[in-house]
């Protein structure tokens, strides 16, 4: 690919022409941000060092709050190639809790019901896992980017939990929300055991503070750690759902990590630290 993929420790010219095809960063989305958060960020550095105040930045795809893991971020140019990037397969790691569900499928929200947990165990798991391979419908989560009526249908959801209503969208929003064709092309059971804490809320991350994770640890609940390589626009919340209801109970995103989309890693992503430090 011609844009350029800057290496930690890199500092980049001051003139966004020395870039003719863009830059694209791969970046480790930290823990509690929105990939609009890290966006706003990584601009403003990038407008003041450019000095160019129409600088297009955006990203391939975006990430779910309590997600981390790479996120592209395109600057200049390489924003005309930010679908191309999205279209590439994705790989997770999920962390999935059984034995309760919550409005979000993840730890946004609260718990809202309990479910029978005790006969879920890694062999139980492993053996429903070949079903969801291969091509498949898939309904995205309430508490999602997809579109109802116009409005993002997180933003409708969202509005409704705070007042108490939120069974109201529920039938609506789910005929609403269209099904989604997605491939599922691998999946590994890496660990199965009890769920660990939250993590801590960093003091030093501003934009995390907006974010609530609630703390399900307490509920003793069992957790299977699976890798999932999938197609874009798969919701691993959404699979957290139907997995649990495959295994007569209820379950919900503990953890996400996406360690892969298309040829980028998360092991070789910068931190946000050093993508701010290309700007220096």
């Amino acid at each position: 690919m011609s844009f350029l993929i800057p290496r930690p420790g890199q500092v980049l010219s001051h003139s966004i022409e020395d870039y003719p095809e863009g830059i694209v960063l791969p970046v480790d989305k930290p823990y509690r941000w929105t990939s609009a958060d890290v966006i706003r960020k990584l601009k403003w550095r990038a407008i003041r060092h450019f000095g160019k105040k129409n600088l297009k930045v955006g990203h391939a795809g975006t990430l779910d709050p309590l997600a981390t893991g790479v996120l592209l971020v395109c600057i200049g140019d390489a924003c005309k190639k930010a679908q191309m990037l999205q279209d590439h397969d994705k790989e997770y790691i999920a962390g999935i809790r059984f034995g309760a569900t919550t409005p979000s499928y993840d730890l946004e929200k609260e718990v809202d019901r309990r479910f029978p947990f005790e006969h879920i165990s890694a062999d139980a798991v492993r053996a429903a896992l070949p079903a969801f391979l291969g091509e498949q419908e898939q309904v995205a989560p309430l508490f999602s980017a997809k579109s109802v009526d116009g409005v993002r249908a997180y933003e409708l959801a969202r509005k409704l939990y705070r007042q108490g209503r939120l069974e109201e969208l529920d039938a609506a929003a789910m005929d609403s929300l269209q099904r989604n064709r997605i491939v599922i092309s691998e999946l590994e059971l890496l660990s199965f055991g009890a769920s660990s804490p939250a993590a801590p809320l960093d003091p030093e991350s501003r934009a995390s503070s907006r974010i609530n994770v609630a703390d399900t640890s307490a509920l003793g609940l069992p957790e299977a750690v699976i890798r999932i390589g999938c197609s874009k626009g798969t919701y691993i919340r959404a699979f957290a759902r139907d997995l649990g209801e495959a295994l007569g109970s209820g379950a919900h995103l503990g953890s996400l990590i996406r360690s892969r989309s298309g040829d980028f890693r998360v092991s070789d992503a910068l931190s946000l630290d050093d993508a701010l430090a290309l700007f220096e």
